[in-house]
């Protein structure tokens, strides 16, 4: 099975589906969303991805006093997360510059108010962050909105994925295996997963939202099967932020994609054949021909 998203199709008989996460990298500025989507342009990415809260909502009781270090100064966690949020007027001149710059935007949204949001200005599909896999109001409006989804299943078990996937429906459904530790350290990893996934959910596509540092676990996350593949961009690991260290900066991101590409091509077919590259070798080297 396949899912078409935006300008692309996700399944395994296309190109993997390569997605820069921007996430809150962009620390409330527009202009540094705009240089992160280039990033994700010139490297090749076929989609950027945001989150969208309503703080009032999204962020937990317990942390809203908390006070937050930031680089506007002290403030409560509360008082951050309103800091960082983009309203209507940013996401209209980000959705502007996507669709200018030909790659498809969309968002995680963390509350039922925010995927409203996220329809009004129509966006081509809907992301479920790990945090949000049995927010089950949340997956319902989601799934009302009969767009595409992308579910993480990060912090999850397995019992809890399968009542998330009964909420969403599968017909247009890509699953995400993910770990979520920031960043992750490669013996959580458990890469494996893709397969327990692709048997447990048939047909439906499979993907890798990766946290780690480098990118030997995301290409090799790919060589398993992976059909998309989602990794955290910023234009520094030493800016300010709780994202920015297990992100990928413009020329990793830029290796990313050029290798996962490289992989697609090298993957083939499994026919076993005799190519061109090999005849001259073969009529060379032979020493006894075939019968």
């Amino acid at each position: 099975m396949s899912v078409r998203i935006g300008r692309s199709v996700v399944g395994s008989e296309y190109p993997v589906y390569v997605i820069g996460e921007i996430g809150l990298n962009h620390n409330g500025d527009v202009e540094i969303a705009k240089r992160l989507i280039d990033v994700a342009v010139e490297s090749g990415a076929q989609a950027v991805k945001f989150q969208k809260r309503t703080p009032e909502i999204a962020t937990p009781e317990h942390m809203r006093d908390v006070p937050r270090e930031t680089p506007w100064g002290t403030m409560s966690y509360l008082d951050y997360r309103r800091r960082v949020e983009f309203g209507e007027p940013e996401y209209l001149e980000i959705a502007t510059y996507a669709l200018r710059a030909g790659i498809d935007w969309f968002a995680s949204p963390w509350d039922v108010p925010s995927v409203e949001f996220l329809e009004g200005l129509d966006v081509v599909a809907h992301k479920v962050a790990s945090a949000s896999v049995t927010d089950l109001a949340l997956l319902d409006a989601i799934a009302r909105t009969g767009k595409p989804v992308i579910l993480s299943t990060g912090m999850s078990t397995l019992d809890e994925i399968d009542r998330a996937v009964e909420v969403l429906g599968t017909d247009r459904l890509v699953i995400m295996h993910a770990t979520s530790s920031y960043p992750m350290p490669p013996e959580e990893a458990n890469l494996r997963t893709i397969e327990t996934l692709r048997g447990r959910y048939l047909g439906v596509p499979i993907g890798y939202s990766g946290h780690e540092r480098g990118l030997q676990i995301s290409l090799a996350a790919v060589t398993l099967g992976a059909v998309a593949v989602e990794r955290h961009i910023t234009l520094d690991r030493a800016m300010w932020g709780s994202d920015q260290a297990a992100s990928l900066e413009p020329t990793g991101f830029d290796h990313l994609v050029r290798d996962i590409r490289v992989i697609g091509e090298a993957m083939g077919d499994g026919v076993k054949r005799v190519f061109p590259g090999e005849e001259a070798p073969r009529a060379k080297l032979r020493r006894v021909p075939a019968l």
